[in-house]
């Protein structure tokens, strides 16, 4: 299986590098992005390793990147969370703590944490977003290395999730899939397929040629992963229309195929994790940490 591809920037043109790397555990693409002038580089969406079996933590995926890092001598500047996932933890403070890079998401992660807070009946957790070191705002703007960056509040499949627009390169999270697996899922708490509409017209806005890498790929057919396509290839080809239907028809279609898809199985291992910016739970007086699933609190889910 292909879990790593590499889509070649152009130095000075503001074309970044982008190495991609797949978890096949998650289905998740992570991804290192560079300015390939002065070799300073994002990591975005990187994944801590999980196995909902043993109750195993690891850093096999996160080290990967590591590795990779100092092989191709880049220098870290930034750490970005697209949203809090809800079927993998992330791995961004765990690698800010072996980088020392700051930490960042989408200032609305502080209404997901609110909305957590209470699913959890977590009274102590705070909901300011202060586990992260920035919060961005929508159309912010950064720099990394000599490439400008700019970011896209894109809500509906969570109400956080934001699009990273780096260079000619769009990370665009779980909003839009490869153009033969269509769009994400906007059935999560807080979810929505209208504004989920939206978010996609916003992206679809970018100049044709945008390079588009998306969160997931789960390889419909039995194909190889992919995660690169442009806005050109969405508006033209994506299987949910999106060039061509109205808002009504998509969130029509969205919603019927949403409820017939079960919760991720990691969504309540994973929340608690990742509102917390990737921090586990504190290890209670035995020394051994817990996650704590609530029961019956996302009604109305399929079943396997």
């Amino acid at each position: 299986m292909n879990t790593f591809a590499l889509s070649q920037g152009d130095r000075g043109k503001g074309r970044p590098d982008v190495a991609g790397f797949f978890d096949p555990r998650t289905f998740s693409i992570q991804y290192i992005v560079s300015d390939p002038a002065t070799r300073r580089c994002a990591i975005i969406d990187p994944v801590l390793d999980f196995d909902e079996k043993s109750g195993a933590t690891a850093t096999h995926q996160a080290d990967e990147l590591l590795a990779y890092v100092e092989r191709e001598g880049l220098v870290v500047e930034w750490i970005l969370d697209t949203h809090p996932h809800a079927d993998h933890f992330s791995a961004a403070r765990y690698l800010h703590e072996k980088t020392g890079a700051p930490t960042a998401i989408g200032r609305p992660v502080t209404q997901v944490q609110t909305l957590w807070k209470a699913i959890y009946n977590w009274p102590d957790l705070k909901d300011d977003g202060s586990q992260w070191d920035y919060l961005f705002d929508d159309e912010d703007t950064f720099t990394l290395g000599e490439i400008d960056c700019r970011v896209m509040h894109s809500p509906g499949h969570t109400l956080a999730s934001i699009t990273y627009v780096i260079g000619d390169a769009a990370f665009v999270h779980d909003t839009l899939f490869q153009p033969d697996f269509g769009t994400a899922r906007a059935d999560f708490p807080g979810g929505s397929a209208h504004q989920l509409w939206h978010s996609i017209q916003a992206i679809l806005a970018l100049p044709d040629e945008t390079r588009l890498f998306t969160g997931h790929d789960y390889m419909p057919d039995g194909r190889e992963p992919q995660w690169e396509s442009t806005v050109r290839e969405q508006r033209e080809h994506n299987k949910h229309r999106l060039g061509d239907s109205s808002e009504a028809e998509y969130v029509e279609l969205r919603n019927r195929r949403d409820s017939e898809l079960p919760m991720p199985k990691l969504i309540l291992h994973a929340l608690q994790v990742n509102i917390l910016g990737g921090r586990l739970p504190e290890p209670e007086s035995n020394g051994k940490r817990y996650l704590k699933i609530p029961l019956n609190a996302l009604e109305g889910a399929a079943w396997e």
